[in-house]
């Protein structure tokens, strides 16, 4: 099967706690293994302040998520996601996309 190079961020309210944004790391984590992805990266880029305000919050705990799946697990994780009350933004991007664009 043709996995492809995903980058999910997703953006945390900023009133979580360090265990509640751990347990969500670990569960999306756990749940990509399970659904058999490769080549996870998790990365925390920390709180920071939003552009605009999102269900009434100016700043957010960003998380990135590297890893190659296919689309049928990228779609099930964003609908997880979508449930998700602690989560307020998510975007996934196709990596290999984003490789072939060039900025002049």
């Amino acid at each position: 099967m043709l996995l492809n190079s995903y980058e999910t961020i997703y953006i945390l309210k900023p009133d979580v706690t360090d265990n509640v944004n751990l347990s969500l790391v670990n569960y999306y984590k756990g749940l990509l293994i399970e659904k058999g992805a490769n080549n996870i990266v998790v990365q925390h880029r920390g709180r920071r302040h939003l552009c605009y305000n999102i269900l009434h919050y100016y700043d957010g705990i960003y998380v990135q998520m590297n890893y190659q799946a296919n689309g049928r697990l990228v779609n099930f994780i964003e609908k997880s996601m979508s449930f998700n009350d602690n989560i307020i933004r998510y975007l996934t991007v196709q990596q290999d996309i984003l490789d072939t664009i060039s900025v002049y």
